[in-house]
């Protein structure tokens, strides 16, 4: 597969479609994902081009996992949550809908199950309180 530079994400760090930005730093973009799982849900992308964990060039990727650490951080401060699940999903068999590398940082709760997969538009008044309070607690 070859990368596809007009995917949303890649849209989105270059700035032409508008997110719910957590974090930014020269190297990655941390936002709401606008289908979450579970409050607080934030996708965290490289900035430089790559499909998945196996077309992004390694420095992106350690900087990937680092703003990812960061994030799950101050997720877990904002929300308390007894657990945080990172995902990281690979090729469409694996679930991946978006062929931009990117990691799904999800608050998780005791007997609260998760939302489905890209299924229900949360809203956006909702997204931007959310990102409000992880971006307080970074």
């Amino acid at each position: 597969m070859t990368y596809d530079k007009d995917n949303i994400f890649a849209r989105i760090v270059r700035g032409e479609i508008p997110c719910h930005k957590v974090y930014e730093d020269a190297d990655t973009l941390a936002f709401m994902d606008i289908m979450p799982q579970a409050e607080g849900h934030t996708l965290v992308v490289p900035k430089a081009a790559g499909e998945d964990i196996f077309t992004t060039p390694p420095e992106s990727l350690a900087a990937a996992v680092h703003t990812t650490q960061r994030v799950a951080r101050a997720i877990k401060k904002a929300f308390s949550p007894p657990g945080i699940m990172v995902a990281q999903l690979n090729g469409p068999a694996a679930g991946q809908s978006v062929f931009h590398l990117h990691f799904h940082v999800i608050p998780r709760y005791t007997c609260k199950d998760l939302g489905i997969h890209a299924a229900d538009p949360a809203d956006p008044a909702a997204l931007a309180a959310h990102a409000a309070r992880i971006r307080a607690a970074l």
